[in-house]
């Protein structure tokens, strides 16, 4: 399922220790420089590489972000 979640709600949602993973697809320049607390860094490149060792239960939420909405 592909949604958009809003700043609030995900902030309600890690309030709550929801069983969530906060994945960053930025460049590990940016990641380095600024990221959420807990959130794991996947760049765009790295994504079949490292998606499958970091995200091993593919029932789990999973929320990306990035610089854009791309």
């Amino acid at each position: 399922m592909e949604r958009t979640i809003s700043t609030k709600d995900l902030r309600a949602k890690l309030d709550r220790k929801e069983s969530i993973k906060v994945i960053e697809t930025l460049a590990p320049e940016r990641y380095r420089e600024a990221h959420l607390p807990g959130a794991l860094n996947i760049p765009p490149e790295k994504v079949r590489e490292l998606a499958p060792q970091l995200l091993p239960n593919k029932d789990a939420e999973i929320v990306t972000y990035c610089s854009n909405n791309h």
